[in-house]
């Protein structure tokens, strides 16, 4: 007879994590297994063969899965339980794909088929220079930092197929699946059978994914959002993480862990190489990759020599002359709409904000439609006519009249992406006009239209951040920002730092080619320090200021971080629970963990809850996770290291 410890995916007890069961065949470690606890049956994991205990046990009851976990997976699991103090069944959920018992038809994978195949990249000087020096070590985390289009794709392909020729897998994880798609079609000239997995495949389909990494006998390119961290490839040469600066690495979630930091420790248990990639990489990033002994690898110049640096117009929106044709779009923006349009070329437009307009108001007494539940404004929707909270999914009617003074005169204000998209098919009737963000359905998003925007079958594609990123697009002439400056205005330490990405970025769409190129960016800001950095796309000036600003101020990189919230029915109930903490941890935790608050929360009524908030900060990550014992887990939620404070 043998005895395991089993990790249950359902948390049974709080103070205890594995169960001892016994089975009468040897199994191995990282085998998934079903276990009966009281009268259920539970999907576990074995996590450690043990001695027969002295008091009974019950058998395994059945084997899920032959094939066992990688030791890595089963190491990492620990790890995140661990660093994150979430329960090892909550983990296991993350880890494990669903359905992972169900029985299916396997289904052989279709073969990605690509018109050309590349074989060799001619690198230049620079993509050479940092090539060599990832040579001259074995494995390590390394911070990519390359302007846009200076060919950091192209350095992920030449790391993958160096791992592949040792014989071990690569993973490239994407912020986006709106990004997947561009880079399945760059991966698939050099690499064949890619495992690409992402939410929006379904349950089967990911199974089958898994099941794939899982028995595979060969080193496989894997492409995914940050859960293809857990597809179970036996050996690991190289983890890429491209745009690495993106919120999206972050789970919200329990576990609510930094995609950076776990690619960081899975590439630590597997020996490989693992880099982060990004033009404008988040401050604490950069900061620590300066404290680290692996040199930060710095791209400075275009990929093809030939390109030309976008012509780069500022618009300042306080200045009403400049918009006598349009009361948003200025008159510049739409003249170089309409020339580029004519020349048959491609045109971006970025606004951060989603819906049609983001307030509505009774001009007679001051009403403004809010959501009953959250008390935030409702976003107005014209193309499907209706009022939406975009923080808990409340919808109502458009009011026709005020309902309480009953006057007809409702007006709307603010811009959104569904406004900018119906105020151009006004303009351009004749223009292929796509808009791209969170409403979106699955057939109209950036991956399912990516050939359309690729070849220019859209001639103006409007979005959100979705398409401010990676996007790579030949017929490109022109982008237009309607707002840059949306988004300074938030609470929180780093809505400089994510302003002063999102203009970087957006405006890197272009100037990769010997094309002239065009970018208007309207703002009511045009002296701060997130627009003029953005602008010139000058990340060290940016950095520079900004390091400093969060050393005086004591925020990440030169703290960590712990956000409490409570959340509770009525908002007197909240003040008295958020104070009542506030007491004990005075009482009870470190002297040196500073605590700010409490506070509302900045979305202060969610769900029929009042949110709010503590927020701790330490100089020791250990202090934090002591902290969290006195913390209940009824009515409270804890973050560690939350890249955001609203």
């Amino acid at each position: 007879m043998h005895y395991y410890e089993v990790a249950p995916s359902k948390i049974i007890r709080a103070d205890s994590e594995t169960f001892t069961y016994s089975s009468d065949d040897k199994l191995s470690i990282g085998q998934i297994v079903l276990v009966e606890v009281g009268k259920k049956q539970i999907l576990g994991v074995i996590v450690h063969e043990t001695i027969k205990p002295t008091y009974p046990t019950k058998a395994i009851t059945k084997i899920v899965e032959t094939t066992p976990l990688p030791k890595q997976l089963i190491d990492l699991s620990m790890w995140l339980s661990k660093y994150y103090v979430t329960p090892l069944a909550t983990v296991l959920q993350v880890i494990l794909p669903k359905g992972v018992q169900k029985k299916r038809h396997v289904k052989t994978a279709q073969p990605i088929t690509v018109s050309r195949k590349r074989t060799n990249i001619v690198f230049n000087e620079g993509q050479f220079n940092t090539l060599e020096i990832l040579s001259k070590y074995k494995s390590g985390t390394f911070l990519l930092q390359g302007i846009t289009g200076s060919g950091k794709t192209e350095i992920y392909i030449e790391i993958a197929r160096q791992a592949i020729e040792s014989g071990k897998s690569a993973i490239i994880l994407v912020p986006e699946i709106a990004l997947t798609s561009q880079l399945i079609a760059e991966f698939s000239q050099h690499f064949n059978d890619l495992l690409v997995t992402h939410s929006k495949m379904t349950e089967s389909d990911r199974h089958q994914v898994w099941s794939e990494a899982l028995t595979s006998t060969k080193p496989r390119v894997t492409i995914g959002p940050r859960s293809a961290l857990f597809i179970p490839l036996r050996q690991i040469g190289a983890i890429i993480v491209d745009e690495a600066h993106e919120p999206s690495y972050k789970q919200e979630k329990s576990p609510k862990y930094s995609a950076l930091r776990v690619a960081t420790m899975l590439g630590r248990y597997h020996e490989a190489k693992v880099i982060f990639g990004s033009a404008t990489p988040n401050i604490s990033d950069r900061f620590l990759a300066e404290q680290s002994d692996h040199p930060i690898l710095f791209l400075t110049k275009l990929a093809r020599k030939d390109s030309i640096p976008p012509e780069i117009s500022l618009i300042d929106m306080t200045k009403r002359a400049n918009f006598t044709a349009h009361h948003f779009l200025s008159k510049q923006l739409i003249d170089n709409i309409e020339k580029t349009l004519k020349a048959n070329k491609q045109i971006l437009i970025f606004h951060n904000r989603r819906g049609s307009t983001s307030s509505t108001l009774c001009k007679s007494c001051g009403w403004n439609a809010k959501c009953p539940k959250c008390f935030l404004p409702l976003t107005l929707h014209t193309d499907s006519h209706y009022m939406l909270c975009h923080i808990c999914g409340y919808r109502s009617n458009v009011p026709t009249s005020c309902p309480l003074c009953n006057s007809a005169d409702i007006i709307f204000r603010g811009i959104g992406t569904k406004l900018v998209e119906s105020e151009l098919k006004k303009l351009f009737p004749n223009a292929n006009i796509a808009r791209f963000d969170a409403d979106n359905n699955k057939t109209e998003d950036v991956n399912a239209r990516y050939q359309d925007l690729y070849n220019c079958s859209i001639d103006i594609a409007i979005g959100t951040q979705v398409i401010a990123k990676g996007l790579d697009l030949p017929q490109l002439r022109m982008v237009g920002v309607i707002q840059a400056d949306t988004g300074l205005a938030l609470p929180d330490f780093n809505s400089n730092e994510r302003a002063f990405q999102l203009l970087a970025q957006v405006i890197g769409r272009v100037g990769r080619n010997e094309h002239q190129t065009q970018v208007i960016v309207q703002t009511y800001q045009p002296t701060h320090l997130s627009i003029t950095c953005g602008l010139k796309q000058d990340y060290e000036s940016f950095y520079k200021d900004t390091i400093a600003e969060r050393k005086k101020a004591l925020f990440p990189p030169f703290t960590h971080l712990l956000k409490l919230t409570c959340l509770y029915k009525t908002e007197a109930t909240a003040i008295k629970n958020a104070k009542i903490m506030l007491s004990e941890l005075r009482d009870k935790i470190n002297k040196d963990v500073q605590i700010l608050g409490p506070t509302p929360a900045f979305y202060e009524r969610q769900h029929g809850t009042y949110r709010w908030q503590l927020v701790l900060k330490s100089p020791k990550r250990e202090y934090l996770i002591d902290s969290l014992k006195f913390i209940p887990t009824k009515s409270w939620q804890s973050e560690l290291d939350p890249t955001s404070l609203l």
